[in-house]
């Protein structure tokens, strides 16, 4: 769910010599070359401090509209009748697109015109947010009811029970369709398909290239700072996909072609759609208009001279005492950056890209023989697999799970999971620096938060609300299920077998599919204060003939959905701390030449093994505790009740079963180092005493390196 740092952001360091023969010689388009920087009068683009600035608010715009689809996915799913499992495959294509290009930009890397990539990254980010809605604008109007073509109060009409004399007879599921219905609905899924496939497209050189070209040019000491800032403003930008979701659903989706008549639906009803594509106009925009600022900048600028001011103070007050004696390693980066450059990423800027291709197998299977790097790249595959299916489907459980708005989870979970995220990774980094961790330090840290995560995982499995009972779907304990869908007092009227309109017996708290499934043959609407209540009488399948109210059961533990996800909250914030010492070691796993291609490994696993495959499998299992689905043309569309239970034991498992997957992959890279700790013990204490004199003395600079880190 936070921003994923492309292959690279290191490996993009490579042409530093080449940096600094062209500097000056190649400004802005249009610029005359110059021998000296000093002699041309930069203009405001050739700052990087506004770099930092333009690339924060891009960054934040890009992951706001590649997370809007999660905010809406049951949205989606109502408003084009898809499973879970086609929901789930649809926001992992954001992951295809990006996943087939990404290797890539490692062979690029500076050898193009940075900037102006990034602009038309993000150009095609926002074309292909438009291209998101453009399904809402070819489509027919929604449809909440299959009764009527039009939206109108006669919807409540034609739900009634009317005696099979009188009325006409019901059409049959697929009456209305035809080849061209099921191919315009295929073409209006594919479009989004297409779509998210091209976010992930133009998402592949915004991230990387943006932190190389920082990296490069920024002062040596202010660029940890700049990055910093960098992934904090980033890191909202998901919180602020939910926040813009829980606003936009509480509008009509068809707000800009309302129906003479109004619509009969209130937000709480459970066939409400509200405006899921208006967020993909607001947020394509603001990517449009982050990017302009980038076919303004220079290939290359002068490289920043001065250390900030600010930094200087803080590091005055907080490491003066500590920075005695260490100033050497600092002033040694260059170099060591140099000494990087050396290795087997050295050599990607000679070769083509036929042989880039060819060697890069072998360099994977090469860096997949680390048994750290391994099993930490495992323990973040499944910590990725969980982030990924919570991220997607959290809304809808949390809607399903305790009967809330899709407005209201969207709301919560903005305001508090995401919060949770971003401290639980601060936290961990903190960690790390304040108490000086080395690699089995790091690997203790990750296997104590998960511990932690997973023991505040367990209550999750008891917090839930029960299933509504749904008449002919559901069942009450003891009673005899009969053969038929539905009951034998409604076989004297003539309802639609697909129609949806639901209702409640107050009484029983037993809720019935349409008024028709209910016998009711007469409609009342009481005019309040506020708004209108519609009752439903002369029910001859209710008990006692009582009036059933129109719209579903109200829950009676609505209330829970704080709680759980406060519990998910800070199960999210103690695996977040695992995030700054697993990248750690991974960094203290590989050699130091393979550095920068292991990041990028790690990376374009992530994709291949968690983002893209958990979706599917999350939404797979929802699908598998349905109910009772709708039909559309004679197939299975989207789920209208589930199983509650099975619902929060399933979803709440598979999160339990990645995170337990985690914890086992970080006891063992413990045990694996402890391991090779104690085989260099050995070996010092067979070598002689002056190795031995010589290590303990260099000890002091290896931890303030790793903390640095």
């Amino acid at each position: 769910m936070g921003p994923r740092i492309g292959p690279a952001s290191e490996g993009q360091q490579v042409p530093d010599k080449e940096t600094k023969a062209t500097m000056g010689t190649e400004n802005a388009p249009g610029d005359k070359a110059s021998p000296d920087p000093q002699d041309v009068q930069p203009s405001v683009f050739h700052s990087i401090k506004l770099f930092v600035l333009c690339h924060s608010v891009l960054q934040l715009a890009q992951l706001m509209i590649s997370g809007y689809l999660k905010s809406s996915i049951s949205t989606v799913e109502k408003r084009f009748g898809l499973s879970s499992q086609t929901s789930g495959l649809l926001a992992s294509f954001n992951e295809v697109g990006n996943t087939a290009l990404i290797v890539f930009v490692s062979y690029f890397g500076s050898r193009v015109h940075r900037p102006r990539f990034i602009g038309c990254g993000a150009i095609l980010v926002s074309l292909a947010g438009l291209l998101m809605t453009l399904p809402h604008f070819i489509s027919e109007p929604y449809r909440y009811d299959n009764t009527s073509p039009e939206n109108t109060p006669q919807d409540f009409e034609d739900s009634l029970c009317l005696p099979t004399a009188s009325a006409p007879a019901p059409a049959p599921s697929n009456g209305n369709c035809s080849s061209s219905t099921e191919a315009q609905h295929l073409g209006l899924v594919g479009i989004m398909f297409v779509a998210q496939t091209l976010l992930g497209v133009g998402g592949v050189p915004i991230q990387p290239f943006g932190i190389s070209y920082i990296d490069d040019f920024a002062h040596n000491s202010n660029s940890p700072l700049y990055l910093g800032i960098l992934f904090a403003v980033t890191m909202m930008g998901p919180g602020l996909a939910f926040g813009l979701g829980s606003l936009m659903l509480r509008l009509y989706v068809d707000i800009n072609r309302m129906p003479e008549g109004g619509i009969s639906l209130t937000i709480k009803d459970p066939r409400w759609v509200g405006a899921w594509w208006l967020g993909f106009l607001i947020a394509a925009g603001t990517v449009a208009l982050a990017a302009i600022p980038y076919f303004f900048f220079p290939k290359e600028m002068p490289k920043e001279k001065d250390e900030l001011q600010f930094r200087r103070k803080v590091l005055a007050v907080t490491d003066s005492p500590a920075r005695k004696g260490k100033d050497s390693p600092t002033e040694q980066r260059p170099g060591e950056s140099t000494k990087k450059q050396e290795g087997p990423v050295q050599i990607a800027p000679n070769l083509t890209v036929i042989q880039f291709i060819k060697v890069f197998p072998k360099v994977l299977l090469q860096t997949l023989r680390h048994p750290t790097f391994l099993l930490v790249v495992l323990s973040q595959v499944c910590l990725s697999s969980m982030a990924a299916g919570m991220g997607t489907f959290l809304p809808k459980f949390l809607e399903r799970q305790f009967f809330i708005t899709a407005s209201y989870a969207n709301l919560l979970i903005g305001c508090l999971s995401f919060p949770s995220i971003i401290v639980g990774i601060v936290v961990g980094g903190a960690l790390v620096k304040r108490l000086h961790l080395g690699p089995v330090g790091c690997s203790v840290l990750c296997l104590l938060g998960m511990l932690l995560c997973l023991f505040f995982s367990l209550p999750l499995f008891f917090i839930g609300c029960p299933s509504h009972q749904i008449a002919g779907i559901t069942h009450q304990p003891g009673a005899q299920p009969g053969l038929e869908l539905f009951p034998g007092c409604m076989e004297a009227c003539s309802c639609q077998s697909d129609g949806f309109n639901p209702v409640c017996d107050p009484s029983t708290r037993v809720e019935y599919i349409t008024p028709c499934h209910a016998g009711c043959s007469s409609r009342v609407v009481q005019d309040a204060l506020d708004k209108s209540q519609v009752f439903y009488t002369n029910c001859s399948c209710v008990a006692g003939d009582n009036p059933v109210l129109a719209g579903s059961c109200d829950s009676t533990c609505s209330h829970l959905v704080v709680p759980f996800l406060l519990l998910v909250s800070l199960g999210s914030a103690l695996a977040c701390l695992t995030h700054t010492p697993s990248f750690l070691l991974i960094l203290r796993g590989v050699k130091k030449e393979d550095k920068a291609l292991a990041v990028g490994i790690q990376f374009m696993l992530l994709r291949i093994l968690a983002w893209m495959p958990s979706p599917v499998i999350h939404g797979s299992a929802i699908d598998t505790t349905c109910v009772h689905w709708a039909l559309s043309c004679g197939h299975r569309a989207v789920c209208r009740y589930y199983n509650n239970d099975l619902l929060r034991n399933r979803f709440i498992g598979l999160q339990f079963f990645y995170k337990t997957g985690s914890m086992i992959c970080f006891a063992l890279v413990l045990a694996v180092l402890r391991q090779q700790t104690k085989e260099a013990r050995t070996k010092e204490s067979r070598s002689s005493p002056g190795l031995e004199q010589q290590l303990l003395v260099s000890e002091p600079g290896k931890k303030s390196e790793d903390s640095r880190v």
